[in-house]
């Protein structure tokens, strides 16, 4: 132990342990997804910074293990941002640098019983409000949650029908903590097991509570993958390979057919002989289409996502508008100065306009569909307001071709169980190239995953579900707490450092005389 305090008396070196220890939750994401690793994963860098010498080399503790957790999770990224993306880690991970600090001053030296328990709560707080900060759209979006992990666990999907993924990020970071002070604290390890004991009762009473899906029905959903068309042209070939793969369903009574992320290179409007392919593939299968148009308008300017819904009369006017785009990849911020990131990486050399709203289409027969545009489906308020507004059905449409042959396809994959899971809704997860999936109202997978080496049709039996989950009702609860729990946090350091400003508290009355005209000894 002495030996390993002795290497990291050096800055450079401390910095990169903490930067690996930061980037090792990443082996709990697909493609790995060794999800139970998520629980240990944060350990080391929980115990460098809690054993930094100050509490400024604490935040920059914090500063560095965020940054190796913003280039593992993103860095299939590289190829397409270049230096971008260690800038743009670097700039996020100075949201770490807080919690960085607080595992210091709670954990750091002889941590006392209370300072260990209260840790327990101020550290999965603060977490979650790094990822609250970070999930903004203009930041890049919520990738990379680390209770997205859980995406496979059944239990935890339930959770997440209470809580949110919001939820099972601040348990992750308490069992974290938890195994931190087991480890690291002698007088902390009482209160650590009580807090997993604690933990373990609440968590399972909240999956025993929590109300299952009501399966009510069913529906047949065909997804349209129609893999890796490349070369001259590639726009007509792959409407191409996509009306061949189409046209296969007929007579599979299917009830919707779902194209991926930019199925259709051309406006429907500029392109009326494409419109009318589409609907004899719908009367063909006697099912309405779902495509995705990835043009520019000819009803207004510049060029948008859209989610468009074709019937056997051609479109049917329902559309809908992809309203979060990828900073770099569909616009650039600020272009008139980040302009220059198109000469660096493959950065959107025109940006994309956003919609105004959501929608809720009406596919017939009853059923209502929420559309989302590619990493729109990490955003959990997306997916549970289209289920307040209505939806029996959320349909993701992505294309991850960009980045075939790295993390990506799998990560975006897994992120429809938890929508499911939060919404009590199924989602069908369409991609031009993989990987396509399917979940049920609870999350789990109906079927295999259409992986990225796949070009074909498959219906999938969908059941349907209805009733409200808590996280519906009652939205992002644990966000608020933990704010509330900082707020609460903040104020008591205030009046602390207020108070030794001061001079320390003053006794509000003298203190008591003993007999022999000295003041009483406190506690006797």
């Amino acid at each position: 132990m002495r030996t390993i305090d002795r290497w990291l008396t050096s800055p450079w070196r401390r910095s990169c342990a903490v930067a690996v220890a930061g980037a090792l939750p990443v082996l709990a994401f697909p493609a790995p997804s060794l999800w139970w690793f998520a629980y240990v994963a944060l350990v080391p860098w929980i115990l460098l910074a809690r054993s930094a010498p100050t509490g400024r080399r604490a935040a920059y503790d914090g500063w560095c293990g965020g940054f190796g957790y913003m280039i593992a999770v993103h860095h299939w990224l590289l190829p397409s941002l270049h230096v971008f993306i260690f800038l743009i880690a670097g700039l996020l991970s100075v949201l770490w640098m807080p919690w960085g600090w607080l595992t210091r001053r709670y954990l750091g030296g002889t941590a006392s019983p209370g300072r260990a328990a209260a840790a327990l709560l101020v550290l999965p707080s603060a977490w979650l409000a790094v990822e609250l900060v970070r999930s903004w759209q203009g930041l890049g979006g919520p990738w990379g949650m680390l209770g997205s992990s859980q995406w496979q666990v059944g239990p935890a999907l339930r959770l997440a029908s209470v809580g949110g993924v919001w939820l099972l990020s601040f348990l992750v970071v308490a069992v974290n903590v938890t195994v931190a002070l087991l480890v690291s604290v002698r007088e902390a390890r009482m209160p650590a097991v009580a807090s997993l004991v604690a933990t373990a009762a609440a968590t399972s009473a909240a999956w025993a509570w929590a109300p299952r899906p009501d399966v009510d029905g069913g529906v047949r959903i065909a997804v349209v993958q129609p893999g890796v068309v490349d070369g001259h042209a590639s726009s007509e070939k792959r409407f191409d390979r996509e009306e061949q793969l189409t046209r296969r369903l007929a007579g599979r009574d299917v009830d919707l057919v779902v194209w991926g992320e930019s199925s259709v290179g051309f406006d429907l409007g500029q392109r009326p002989d494409l419109a009318r392919r589409i609907a004899a593939l719908s009367r063909e299968t006697g099912a309405d289409l779902l495509v995705n148009v990835d043009a520019r308008r000819a009803d207004r300017p510049g060029i948008y996502k859209s989610s468009v819904l074709v019937g056997p009369n051609g479109p049917t006017g329902q559309r809908y508008d992809k309203m979060r785009l990828i900073p770099f990849g569909e616009y650039i911020p600020a272009r008139s100065v980040l302009g220059w990131a198109t000469s660096v990486g493959k950065a959107a050399g025109e940006d994309r306009r956003r919609g105004t709203e959501q929608v809720v289409m009406h596919v017939g027969h009853g059923l209502r569909v929420g559309p989302l545009v590619c990493f729109e489906t990490a955003f959990p308020d997306m997916s549970r307001h289209l289920a307040e507004d209505g939806a029996d059905v959320l349909l993701g449409q992505s294309s991850t071709s960009t980045f075939q042959h790295s993390w990506a396809p799998e990560q975006h994959a897994s992120l429809a169980a938890l929508r499911a899971a939060e919404t009590g809704r199924p989602m069908v997860h369409a991609t031009l190239t993989g990987v396509s999936a399917v979940y049920g109202p609870d999350g789990r997978p109906l079927g295999p995953w259409l992986g990225t080496g796949a070009s074909t049709a498959r219906v999938y039996d969908v059941p349907l579900a209805h009733g409200i989950t808590p996280y519906v009702r009652y939205g992002d609860w644990p966000v608020h707490g933990a704010l509330l729990v900082l707020t609460a946090l903040g104020a008591t350091e205030g009046i602390r450092a207020l108070r030794q400003r001061r001079g320390g508290p003053q006794p509000l009355v003298p203190p008591a005389r003993t007999a022999h005209g000295s003041p009483a000894r406190p506690g006797r």
